[in-house]
Parts: structure tokens; C-alpha cells; sequence
């Protein structure tokens, strides 16, 4: 018998506008919640500055924790195509992408063209740049996921 994973995880780096990563991901979770999804499972990830991204989602177990979610929704302050490269918000897209983990983006300020959505295979995008819009998209991606 399977299991089939209930739960989302919720992942994001900082969004700026006065919004750390733990609010972000706080926010969403309420949301999510608020519309009837489980526990989220949240991830509040610091950008590493000149670090190795992979290593640092490689120390939150990141892989593991995607692996047993049903989606990820990452969250990131703008979506834009050449600010990816490098970037953790990148690198948690494709990570979700390869493992088949299905992945939403909530940003404050959607930069990507339809092609570059779907080249990343993110399911949805919605903008959101306070607590109060993010839970609300919290609430609407419970639907979906």
C-alpha cells in the first residue's frame, strides 16, 4: 500500500517588504490551513550570499522533506528570468521539477513570460505582497493542491 503524502511544503527565502522568510512562510501556512489543507511542513531559507545553494537546502534535508509533501509552493519577494540562475527559489523549482513534486510560486512581483513558468513547471503563479495576500493565496492554493 502507498501513502500518498498529505501534506504541502511550504518554502521561501526572503520576500522584502518588511516580510522575512518565516513570515512568508508563516502566512502561507495560514492560509492553507484557513482552506482546509493540513500542517504545512515550512521552510524558511536565507539566501546563502556567496554560499553553495545546494548545500544549504541540502542541510535543511529539503530533498526528504519535498519528497514527502504532495507540492511545494516557493515563495520569492520577484519572479524574473534573470535573477534565477543561483538563485534558491531556482534551485527548489527544479529540484521539485526533477523529483515530480508538483510546485507553485507566490511572489511579490511575477517578472516570468508563460514560457519561462512552464520551463520551471510551475503549476501556478499568484502575486502577493503582504501577510494579509499571502494567506489569501494560501487559502486558494488549498484548493488547488
Amino acid at each position: 500500500m502507498t501513502l500518498i503524502p498529505r501534506h504541502v511544503l511550504v518554502a521561501s527565502g526572503p520576500f522584502g517588504r518588511g516580510l522575512p522568510a518565516s513570515a512568508v512562510v508563516a502566512a502561507i501556512a495560514c492560509g492553507l490551513r484557513a482552506g482546509g489543507a493540513p500542517e504545512p511542513d515550512v521552510c524558511a531559507v536565507r539566501e546563502p550570499g556567496e554560499g553553495d545553494v545546494r548545500a544549504l537546502l541540502d542541510a535543511l534535508d529539503f530533498d526528504a522533506r519535498m519528497h514527502s509533501a504532495r507540492a511545494v509552493v516557493v515563495c520569492a519577494q520577484r519572479l524574473e528570468e534573470r535573477a534565477w540562475a543561483g538563485s534558491v527559489t531556482f534551485e527548489i523549482a527544479t529540484r521539485a521539477r526533477q523529483g515530480g513534486v508538483p510546485a507553485y510560486a507566490v511572489t511579490g512581483e511575477n517578472r516570468l513570460d508563460p514560457f519561462d513558468a512552464r520551463i520551471l513547471d510551475l503549476q501556478l503563479v499568484l502575486e502577493a505582497d503582504s501577510a494579509r495576500a499571502l494567506a489569501a493565496a494560501g487559502r486558494k492554493l488549498a484548493e488547488l493542491v
